[in-house]
């Protein structure tokens, strides 16, 4: 049997991929993020299917029910928020699933920084502003950042920053940022993107800390800085230019 590692999405239960739906109506066995994951999604599962939430599972408790379902011969879907591949703790679970020898497959879901763009109403690159995005976190009490991965490091290279697990340390972000991106640059924050409780608050370096102190946010939020976020005098994309070359369509019959 298999262990099917499942990106839940950002919250909204109909941001699940299709193929993540089909797996969950089969599965015998759900473990899901308590607080993370929609309840709805777990009516995707076939009746009386073992739903076990992970929220105050450590590691090896996680990986023995894993194992533990496998061996039974039944199928299990971990379901994990936003997608597996960014923040998602899928890669520990998998070395101990390939020590153990038990298969397993990795279906995406939609990230929250995806989400949030789409909150936002903006795409984060635009041609000649800026074509590149780094996701990213602060280290405060969670894993330390590797060396050269720090925020004043980061902020060198001018481009948007997608932050994640830092709502809660937003000045530390604001001070560490302002050198490099100044006062005025656009900033947003994000929270509960997707869900019916979704905040959106946009505005500067210069006020957006205030603004997420103000509003009370925490958690399940990501901070967005950068230009591209305000742009509005960008020259079109060649993609779709007049000018581009394209080739001939066939003739039809």
């Amino acid at each position: 049997m298999t262990v099917y590692f499942i990106g839940a999405g950002p919250g909204a239960a109909d941001l699940i991929t299709l193929r993540g739906q089909r797996i969950l109506a089969r599965a015998e066995v759900c473990l899901y993020a308590g607080s993370l994951v929609p309840r709805e999604l777990l009516d995707e599962c076939p009746p009386g299917a073992r739903l076990i939430d992970t929220a105050q599972l450590n590691l090896d408790q996680i990986t023995a029910e894993l194992v533990a379902a496998h061996r039974a011969g039944q199928d299990v879907a971990r379901l994990h928020s936003g997608d597996p591949s960014v923040f998602s703790a899928v890669a520990e679970q998998m070395r101990r699933l390939d020590a153990a020898a038990v298969p397993y497959e990795v279906v995406p879901g939609v990230p929250a920084f995806a989400a949030a763009a789409a909150a936002l109403k903006r795409e984060l690159t635009v041609p000649t502003v800026g074509q590149t995005v780094i996701l990213t976190r602060i280290a405060k009490r969670a894993t330390p950042m590797p060396e050269g991965e720090d925020l004043a490091t980061l902020g060198r290279s001018g481009a948007l920053l997608v932050l994640h697990l830092a709502a809660g340390y937003v000045d530390d972000v604001v001070e560490q940022l302002l050198p490099h991106y100044g006062a005025d640059c656009p900033a947003a924050v994000v929270a509960m993107a997707s869900r019916p409780d979704e905040l959106v608050l946009r505005g500067t370096l210069a006020d957006i800390a205030g603004q997420v102190k103000e509003a009370g946010v925490v958690r399940t939020a990501v901070i967005i800085v950068g230009r591209t976020l305000a742009a509005e005098q960008f020259r079109d994309s060649h993609l779709y230019s007049a000018d581009r070359e394209r080739p001939h369509e066939p003739c039809g019959a």
